[in-house]
């Protein structure tokens, strides 16, 4: 029986991890029109199963919504219109460039492996970046981290990356792919450009997954900045997540952006509270306070959890940098002097960047910004899933 899970478990590895990912790129345009050109590699151009020529050095293919289907152009030249359309690289590792033509943009993106291409709606289409797990991480983290970070930091932001697609495989399964490009999944404006020791770190952590205390894959929240303090979860979403608890944390407050000041008009201030949760203007205990506000540590609601005033939801409607505030008044203005940056839940990124630089390690950080947390390899997770099936 162990040797058929044994097989099961390599089955299983080889399709996370050595099958292609499918995401969804280019989503903040609604285009029509897209060329993709050569930057490294040759690529073969397939329309549904047909192939239709090849991309070589300082050539470029253009893709239009045609009626149902995509039509392919090169050189001029109408090679037909298909359902789908696929760039498929010809040795492992080859890259492509791609812009939007429909709506005109300059910006030239650069994506790794292969490329997918379906109609949308009714007259828009859809690109599909197929890639391989390390190649997407790569261009995640950079998106995410930028560059001139230590290794450390990165191997930091590969495992919550890892562990976040790993545990959202089918959040746009109706769209087509896994996840997509935008920050409500990742981060992933490229491949990976400018930053080697990312890949480094990719490669150094390959198959680490970050998981609860009932070896759930956990969700690594992060942000900027807390400002000294993170913020418990169920503060922020209702919902406590056990393994993100408020910490101090002295790592960030020296950063640039720890601190923050803010002034909002005073009948702007006045008119949402009333308006929208009825602030007691006349009670004697709270009429008087309706502008002043102290907040030493991280609380979940404005004055009083008695007037139901989220902080969470002034945030939203004035834009504040974190929940993290205490407000005064001068003259017709509110005044907001704030700490952090984000929603304060799970990891400080520059308190994360800074005990990098320091010399802890990337278990050191996590376990810092994390309580109760477990570090597996992927393939021995999957084979530990398998036992609980069949009750081994």
């Amino acid at each position: 029986m162990r040797g058929f899970w044994s097989v099961i478990l390599v089955l299983l590895s080889s399709f996370s991890f050595g099958q292609e990912l499918k995401v969804g790129i280019m989503r903040a345009y609604s285009m029509s029109n897209v060329k993709v050109s050569y930057n490294e590699g040759n690529y073969k151009i397939f329309g549904d199963s047909t192939e239709l020529t090849t991309i070589w050095k300082d050539q470029s293919v253009y893709f239009k919504r045609s009626g149902e289907g995509i039509k392919v152009e090169k050189a001029g030249k109408n090679l037909g219109v298909y359902d789908t359309v696929y760039v498929q690289e010809t040795a492992p590792n080859n890259s492509f460039k791609i812009q939007s033509i429909s709506p005109s943009s300059k910006k030239i993106k650069k994506y790794k492996n292969n490329l997918m291409i379906v109609p949308e709606s009714t007259s828009r289409i859809k690109v599909i970046n197929e890639v391989e797990m390390p190649n997407y991480l790569a261009g995640v983290i950079e998106s995410e981290g930028g560059g001139g970070k230590h290794k450390e930091y990165y191997k930091v932001q590969a495992i919550l990356s890892r562990t976040y697609v790993l545990d959202h495989l089918k959040k746009h399964r109706r769209d087509g792919f896994s996840v997509c490009d935008r920050v409500h999944c990742q981060a992933y404006h490229s491949m990976l450009r400018f930053t080697p020791t990312i890949e480094e770190a990719v490669q150094e952590t390959s198959g680490t997954i970050m998981l609860d205390q009932h070896l759930k894959l956990a969700d690594g929240f992060f942000f900027a900045n807390c400002g000294g303090q993170t913020s418990e979860s169920d503060f922020v979403w209702n919902v406590a997540v056990p393994y993100c608890r408020s910490i101090a944390d002295t790592f960030c407050v020296k950063s640039r952006q720890a601190n923050w000041t803010k002034k909002i008009s005073k009948s702007n201030w006045k008119k949402y509270l009333v308006e929208q949760f009825g602030y007691p203007l006349k009670d004697s205990l709270f009429g008087e306070s309706i502008y002043e506000f102290n907040q030493q540590n991280r609380k979940a609601f404005y004055v009083s959890p008695q007037l139901g005033i989220p902080l969470r939801d002034l945030r939203v409607k004035f834009k504040l940098k974190s929940t993290w505030f205490s407000s005064h008044l001068e003259g017709n203005y509110v005044v907001l002097k704030g700490k952090g940056f984000g929603h304060g839940v799970g990891l400080c990124q520059e308190g994360a960047m800074k005990m990098a630089k320091l010399g802890y390690s990337y278990e050191q950080i996590l376990n810092f910004y994390f309580t109760e947390i477990e570090f597996f390899d992927y393939y021995h997770w999957l084979f530990l899933k398998q036992e609980e099936v069949v009750g081994l």
